[in-house]
């Protein structure tokens, strides 16, 4: 009767250690890399989805999936200039892009004349 307790005590340990593991793996990463692009100066003044006005003088950012108010910090991987921003909008509505930066984080990060490029994301604080 012990030895059938203890067999059942570890199947039950192991079938929950492999679901916290698969949990843990399917968790959305704390750092993203993709293309980025900047909101145009004529956008400055319009709301964006947080309901906030568009300002580009202020380092915020666009991206679809985290929370309004997340800081990141955006590393622009041509200049390897890094600003942190925080998350004011929804987009960028360019297919393949995955954040769009304000005018002034993209002036810091060196990419306005690029237009658009390669960046890292990594949250900073949500």
């Amino acid at each position: 009767m012990k030895t059938n307790s203890i067999f059942l005590y570890r199947s039950i340990l192991l079938v929950l250690l492999a679901a916290f593991g698969t949990a843990f793996a399917t968790e959305p990463s704390a750092s993203q890399e993709g293309e980025a692009s900047y909101y145009a100066d004529s956008l400055d003044g319009n709301k964006t989805a947080s309901g906030e006005l568009y300002d580009k003088t202020r380092m915020t950012a666009a991206h679809r999936d985290l929370a309004f108010g997340t800081k990141v910090k955006v590393t622009y991987l041509r200049t390897g200039k890094s600003v942190t921003v925080t998350i004011n909008d929804r987009g960028p509505h360019v297919k393949g892009r995955i954040i769009d930066v304000s005018g002034a984080a993209a002036k810091a990060l060196g990419m306005v004349e690029d237009g658009h490029g390669k960046v890292r994301l990594e949250i900073i604080a949500e």
